[in-house]
């Protein structure tokens, strides 16, 4: 059964819509331990749109699970990384302008600036992932640069209507997923996932690890974080 990593992100957005100091991502993050999260996925911003460096030092304190930091290869935020020492770095794209993140890290065009923060954080014990596109050609170049595990993007499963374009894009996905394992890399996935297309993905050969944020906070809002990712969780056993 892959571990569920919960994004809390959305509640640092919910915060710094007023810029004040509710709701705390602390917080919830203790929540979505005793819902069964087997991990915490936060990203840090070049920007601090959401999650802040405060909430990075208090949840490094605090979380008794996983704590997987998503970030850009920027040396603000790799500095942090490195002074606070997360269990996990996703190293992801970043555009100022994106609402949320648009595609996969392009691993063959940025290949110096990917090794450089790889090649940091290991030295410093943090496992790295890798946030890609499910295309052979990126996953191989991961492989070849060090890459601990890859997260493929499921942005585009997420957005097929279900059918034959959903099962074009489950195909895509497993394909990508077989040259992970073949390149020796922990296999993950995320983005777009919730509570209707989750099963597939979960059921993939050697997925490890799923991280979902968005649809676990909108569940939240009505039922309760704790019930939000027991739901989850139960869905991804099934």
């Amino acid at each position: 059964m892959p571990e569920l990593g919960v994004n809390i992100d959305h509640v640092a957005t919910i915060r710094e819509a007023r810029k004040t100091y509710e709701p705390d991502p602390v917080w919830a993050a203790a929540l979505a331990e005793l819902g069964g999260a087997d991990g915490i996925t936060i990203h840090l911003r070049e920007d601090r749109r959401h999650i802040q460096d405060r909430d990075l030092r208090v949840l490094r304190e605090t979380v008794s699970v996983k704590l997987n930091l998503e970030l850009a290869c920027d040396n603000d935020v790799l500095d942090l990384a490195l002074q606070y020492v997360p269990d996990q770095a996703s190293l992801v794209p970043e555009k100022r302008e994106e609402l949320t993140t648009e595609g996969g890290l392009d691993v063959v065009g940025n290949r110096d600036v990917v090794t450089g923060a790889i090649r940091k954080l290991k030295d410093a014990g943090v496992v790295v992932a890798l946030f890609l596109d499910p295309d052979v050609a990126q996953i191989e170049a991961g492989r070849e640069i060090g890459a601990d595990a890859v997260e493929l993007h499921t942005g585009q499963y997420a957005l097929a209507k279900p059918g034959a374009e959903r099962d074009t894009q489950m195909e895509i996905l497993e394909t990508a997923a077989a040259a992970v394992r073949r390149c020796g890399m922990k296999l993950h996935a995320g983005h777009g996932l919730n509570y209707q297309n989750v099963g597939p993905v979960a059921g993939i050969e050697g997925m490890i690890e799923l991280n979902i944020g968005h649809s676990i906070i909108a569940r939240a809002v009505m039922v309760g974080l704790q019930t939000a990712v027991r739901e989850m969780k139960n869905l991804i056993g099934a």
